[in-house]
């Protein structure tokens, strides 16, 4: 058996008087794949600091394997000092190395070499991180949330190319899809302790639940125990002076385990202010079409977003999706075609950039607006401390600076802010970045339950497959079309598609394309835009519209017997004065279906006749 790579022994560290790592172990076979999780905060990114020599532990062990090639890969790196993105990939070339590889990998990332690091965006540095750390193809990688600001297309890149190194891996990261894909063993980080599952993270959760409610019965246990050694205290401390003696110092330690005992911290608590109902329409965009200079974001885009619907919105970096939410929401006038809104509509947005924090702000001011200590949610006012407790903050944190916050704290205090605004449509740029997977777990319930409308951008694969009912995702050109269903399903509709599709689909994938993530790659082979553009007015219906089409006439009919049924019983002569909450009830739920009838036989009549016309032109 080969020997381990890297090994980490009964580690302590303290920061503050606060232990964060208590006996703490880790050992790194070759080929090894495994993943560190835990909550914020619980130590994950101070282990893989400690492992890669940068962090020196208060106690413990640390051993690397003298000939093994150690790279760690941090949160944020580093570019001060070079002048190029090619200078900072050589730098990670070892002696042995031959220069040829940075072209190679720089290619493969897609970037020249040339840009300056000051200069890049964040996915282009995430890239360039990337490309330092795999170059010189070492034993062991050490990646703290290398997902971090790179697009659907760079991820799946990523895990393609992590499955076919040779390396071991030890990852850190809150993409649920990017740890099953790539993990065989796990590692949690939990109260200090670093516990080891022999599986990867698809089988962590249920044995974390279940080592959890294991935990609870002991404690339990203990409780009881503590319970029946007072009783016997209380009874004197009189015969067998000896064994008397044990026994009171057995209590003694039972005490003490029992203030020591660290509870699993507990889960932030989410719950939307709601306002009040938005209209059915929430918007409708006509043959809208948006571009910047000589490269169209958006072309001839006909949608149209119903009360209740949750659409996420996908593609690569500067496809479109911030400003296709900008268009949705009326923040950005379209250059042709036109956007209708509907009425009542009480937006809130969650910006990724997060631009709207000030860092000198406090945390009572971030959430209070700076107007006292009251946070008002739905209707009702909470004393700020109260309100951060929810979101897993200190009382005593109520007046630090938003600057000396971790990115997971200011996630949660987006969020924080967010929520606490009533509202009927949730606009969601990003809000899954730095949230650990037990927060990112009661997001996502709190939008399943949310009665509004939610637009959502997302890199986030299983996150999209939990939450959303359509995708909207790029298609080339300017060209995006709508999917049902989440993610995976949007692949899979993809799949289906002719091949001129999926090679539209293998082009707008493409990594770091010149037009900053738009493909230009013509929708058809062999067309021109204007064509192209005629061939998606041609196109058949999508999967959703199909469904809408066949199942229609069954939603019109029923509806058609609801009214006929709640007519009869509205016409009984004495139902007003017999039972008047019957009546107002019916009254009200024929309104109801009247107005529900007449937007299905509307949706039906527009959608047969798109079909005609396909059929006619086909």
């Amino acid at each position: 058996m080969a020997p381990p790579l890297l090994t980490l022994k009964d580690i302590w560290l303290t920061f503050g008087g606060t232990p964060l790592l208590e006996g703490a172990e880790l050992t790194v076979m070759p080929g090894d794949r495994i993943c560190l999780v835990g909550r914020n905060g619980s130590g994950k990114s101070t282990l893989l600091k400690i492992a890669a020599g940068f962090v020196e532990p208060d106690k413990g062990e640390r051993f690397a394997n003298p000939g093994a090639v150690i790279r760690y890969l941090p949160q944020e790196a580093d570019y001060s000092g070079y002048e190029t993105a090619r200078a900072y990939v050589e730098a990670g070339l070892g002696p042995t190395d031959e220069p040829y590889l940075v072209d190679n990998i720089l290619e493969q990332v897609g970037l020249t070499g040339d840009e300056d690091p000051s200069l890049m965006s964040g996915g282009e540095a995430r890239r360039v991180a990337l490309a330092r750390e795999l170059v010189s193809k070492p034993d062991v990688l050490l990646l703290d949330e290398p997902t971090n600001h790179l697009d659907l297309p760079a991820i799946e890149w990523l895990e393609a190319t992590l499955k076919s190194v040779r390396s071991a891996i030890v990852l850190i990261s809150h993409d649920r899809r990017f740890l099953q894909n790539l993990s065989k063993r796990t590692v949690w980080i939990d109260r200090g302790r670093a516990r080891q599952l022999d599986a990867g993270f698809s089988e962590f959760e249920d044995w974390r639940d279940k080592t959890l409610e294991e935990e609870e019965i002991e404690r339990h246990k203990l409780d009881r125990k503590i319970v029946r050694e007072n009783s016997w205290m209380h009874g004197g401390v009189t015969g067998r002076r000896k064994r008397n003696v044990r026994r009171v110092r057995e209590l003694k330690d039972m005490r003490q385990t029992v203030r020591e005992q660290q509870n699993v911290q507990g889960n932030v608590r989410l719950d939307a202010a709601e306002g009040g109902l938005s209209g059915r329409l929430v918007a409708e965009l006509t043959n809208v079409s948006k571009s910047y200079g000589d490269t169209p974001i958006v072309e001839d885009l006909s949608l149209r977003i119903m009360r209740g619907d949750q659409l996420g919105l996908v593609g690569p970096n500067g496809a479109g999706k911030t400003t296709i939410l900008k268009l949705m929401t009326g923040g950005l006038e379209p250059d042709s075609g036109t956007v209708r809104l509907g009425a009542n509509l009480e937006l809130v947005s969650l910006d990724q950039r997060r631009d709207e924090l000030d860092p000198n702000w406090t945390v009572q001011h971030a959430l209070t607006g700076g107007r006292g200590d009251q946070v008002v949610i739905n209707g009702k006012a909470r004393h700020v401390a109260a309100y951060m407790k929810d979101f897993l903050f200190l009382p005593e944190q109520r007046l630090s600076p938003l600057r000396v916050l971790s990115g997971g704290e200011r996630a949660r205090i987006m969020l924080a802010r967010a929520l606490a605004q009533a509202s009927n449509v949730l606009v969601l740029d990003e809000p899954t970045n730095d949230l650990d997977l037990e927060t990112l777990d009661l997001l996502q319930e709190l939008l399943a339950d949310y009665a509004g409308t939610v637009l959502l951008v997302s890199h986030d694969r299983d996150f999209l497959d939990r939450v959303v009912t359509g995708v909207l995702a790029p298609e080339g050109e300017g060209h995006w079309q709508e999917y049902a269903g989440g993610y995976s399903d949007m692949l899979a509709q993809r799949r289906a598609e002719p091949d001129h599709r999926r090679e539209t689909e293998k082009n707008t994938s493409r990594i770091g394309a010149k037009t900053g993530g738009v493909d230009t790659t013509p929708l058809v082979a062999g067309t021109d835009r204007s064509a192209a553009a005629e061939a998606k007015t041609a196109r058949k219906l999508s999967f959703k519209e199909k469904h809408q089409l066949e199942t229609l006439p069954g939603v019109i009919a029923k509806l058609e017997d609801e009214i006929a049924a709640l007519g009869e019983a509205l016409a009984e002569a004495d139902l007003y004065t017999r039972d008047r909450e019957k009546f107002d009830a019916a009254t009200s739920r024929l309104a109801e279906a009247q107005a529900a009838l007449e937007e299905a036989e509307m949706l039906w009549l527009e959608l047969d006749e798109r079909q005609d016309t396909l059929a006619a032109r086909s």
